[in-house]
């Protein structure tokens, strides 16, 4: 492993193929953590920043839209302008990015500079993610690769179970500057570990960016995203405003959303093996019910939170078929784009925030006409017109390709 810059093979760990992974896979997964608890923190603290900045509490919901905006504008982006920089320069130049934007976060004094710090952190987001992945499978043997970059992406779950309560706990005892604070510390002990562990691996050729813009923009790949940023748009239309429901139409004490959200982190992990196991199974099948159990959940969700018990469970439940669809909708953009799969799979992340951004507009607009108690219903119109996209992407491919190459294709 390299400490002075110069090219170094991939290593192993020195404990063999069946031992355990590379410090260098915990300095990604550290950056991974930061950036999910970048994302997701500022759901539990939005009510301490509308008083603080003095906007409302939809207005303060759009600091949500404009990092999902920021991502999905910022990833396929930089992704075309960077794909020639070595990768170990890319994850050192995108961690000092995200540093940067949530130490501006910390002392931003107004709603406007808040928001602009919180687009710059974003546009790290996606390509570190992307990058990262990459770079983890370079980093250990062939055979466990798909575990490296499980590792890498469980800094994400970790986030939602760990870091996102313990920051909102923070930010509630000492303000919610502090949780911005102690991301950015966290990114700053990424970046030391990205400097000091990972070495310089061999760039090779670059990606071919015709075929990847090829791959992007055949109507399946267009119409699995299109479906990705609902299921996605349906979560956050929810998930922004999940602190002011609880509050105000549960009756949790602001102390308590805490612990709901660990809870809701841990239905997030359960989504995640389970969605990956079914979409190992069979994939259209699994996605098509998954969609169809979200939209009665989110439509549940309208009736239970008006009591406290009901609505915890129906939000742990709802976890669960909200990230259960994740690895599902990825393996299938993968399937999709096998010859040239880096901006079609760096892109799903700008169609998931862009569904985070639209679902977060949509929660204020629900605030805003129809009352609080209607966003949920907002988010299970949305998760059941991802369910349709689903049923018609089938449609297409059993048109197209024939039943038993359909058939075939949704069980891949």
């Amino acid at each position: 492993m390299s400490t002075t810059g110069h090219t170094v093979q991939p290593q192993v760990s020195q404990s063999g193929k069946r031992g355990a992974f590379p410090v260098s896979l915990l300095c990604l997964t550290i950056g991974a953590f930061a950036i999910g608890m970048t994302e997701f923190i500022i759901m539990g603290l939005l009510p301490n920043v509308a008083t603080d900045l003095n906007v409302s509490i939809p207005q303060a919901g759009q600091l949500i839209t404009g990092y999902a905006l920021g991502v999905a504008v910022g990833a396929p982006i930089l992704t075309v302008f960077t794909h020639k920089i070595p990768q170990k320069k890319l994850l050192v130049l995108l961690m000092c990015i995200f540093i940067i934007g949530n130490a501006l976060s910390v002392i931003a004094p107004t709603y406007g500079l808040l928001i602009s710090a919180r687009i710059l952190t974003a546009f790290a987001h996606g390509t570190f993610l992307g990058v990262g992945s990459i770079m983890a499978t370079r980093l250990v043997a062939p055979e466990r690769r798909a575990g490296a970059v499980s590792v890498v992406l469980a800094g994400l779950t970790i986030a939602n179970i760990i870091g996102v309560p313990f920051g909102t706990f923070i930010g509630q005892q000492l303000g919610w500057r502090s949780s911005f604070g102690a991301i950015t510390i966290l990114g700053i002990i990424s970046l030391i570990g990205i400097i000091r562990f990972i070495p310089v691996l061999p760039h090779g050729a670059p990606a071919n960016l015709g075929q990847q813009f090829r791959n992007l923009v055949r109507p399946q790949v267009l119409l699995v995203l299109l479906i990705g940023a609902l299921g996605c748009g349906s979560l956050f239309t929810v998930f922004t405003y999940i602190t002011p429901m609880l509050v105000d139409i549960s009756g949790f004490a602001e102390q308590s959303v805490t612990w709901i959200l660990v809870l809701f982190g841990f239905g997030v992990t359960l989504g995640n093996l389970v969605g990956d196991r079914l979409a190992d199974w069979k994939l259209m099948p699994s996605l098509i019910v998954n969609f169809g159990i979200l939209a009665v959940l989110l439509a549940a969700l309208t009736i239970t939170l008006e009591n406290p018990y009901l609505a915890v469970i129906t939000i742990f439940f709802w976890g669960v078929a909200a990230f259960g669809i994740m690895p599902g909708l990825q393996i299938r953009i993968m399937n999709m784009t096998r010859e040239a799969p880096l901006l079609a799979t760096t892109s799903s992340h700008s169609a998931f925030n862009l569904g985070n951004a639209a679902g977060a507009y949509m929660g204020g607009y629900a605030i805003t006409h129809t009352g609080l108690i209607s966003v949920p219903l907002y988010a299970a119109v949305i998760a059941g017109l991802g369910l349709l996209g689903l049923l018609f992407s089938l449609f297409m491919e059993r048109k197209h390709h024939g039943p038993e190459v359909a058939e075939a294709a949704s069980a891949s």
